[in-house]
């Protein structure tokens, strides 16, 4: 029987003081921003066509018409740029016995006693559960999305349809923000989450508090780009 890694091309230990874990290449980083950056444009723009009160948003897109056009396109880039991300780190995110274990002492996480929590790989079950969140909400919303596309999917939906995809989209929509939410406020919770994503770079400490089995691998593997590193410190 085989065990499933937790480490991806790109991971590794660099030697230094502190001990630096590269966690995020380049590309999946710009992938990231380019992924976040779409969805808050689109909530911006989403907000700002679902109630009066919030119309002045549009203002940002160059007014409501504009926000209207644009609104669907960056959909697409989203859609598309997270398929990237999904072919990344679907993986990493496949359920474990371990997050089972790491969930029932969710306490302790929120009490930052994580001495008690098991040991996990590169993601812990709260990133895997925004990350499989935010899959299915994505394409849901997509696909209810291209439904009231009217410019160029009227023909093939009746209007009762389209009724019902507004609705749907709408609340798919407020779900998503609540999921995003939550997201961005346990990446500044954790600190030195938001380091990684920006410089791809952890330090080895931080690696070994929140992600031992990660480190515990990828210590065991043979170096990818520095041929002269070796077995890390802790």
């Amino acid at each position: 029987m085989t065990t499933r890694t937790e480490t991806q091309k790109g991971d590794r230990i660099e030697q230094g003081t502190p001990v630096t874990v590269h966690r995020y290449t380049a590309a999946a980083r710009i992938n990231h921003w380019i992924t976040a950056i779409s969805l808050v444009l689109l909530a911006l723009s989403g907000l700002a066509l679902f109630h009066p009160s919030l119309y002045f948003l549009t203002g940002l897109f160059g007014g409501g018409p504009l926000a209207r056009i644009i609104h669907p396109f960056i959909g697409v880039v989203l859609m598309l740029s997270f398929l990237g991300l999904f072919a990344r780190f679907w993986k990493l995110n496949l359920w474990t016995r371990t997050d089972n274990i790491w969930l029932g002492r969710v306490k302790d996480v929120l009490a930052a006693q994580e001495g008690s929590l098991p040991e996990v790989g590169k993601y812990n079950a709260g990133q895997k559960l925004v990350f499989w969140s935010m899959s299915i909400l994505i394409v849901l919303l997509f696909v209810s999305g291209i439904v009231i596309w009217q410019q160029y999917f009227s023909a093939y939906f009746t209007i009762d349809q389209r009724r019902i995809a507004v609705l749907s989209h709408s609340v798919l929509a407020i779900v998503a923000i609540c999921v995003w939410i939550v997201h961005v406020y346990a990446a500044i919770w954790v600190r030195g989450t938001v380091g990684a994503m920006t410089r791809g770079k952890v330090t080895g400490g931080w690696a070994w508090r929140h992600h031992r089995r990660w480190l515990k691998e990828l210590a065991k593997r043979k170096p990818e780009a520095d041929p002269t590193s070796s077995t890390p410190a802790e």
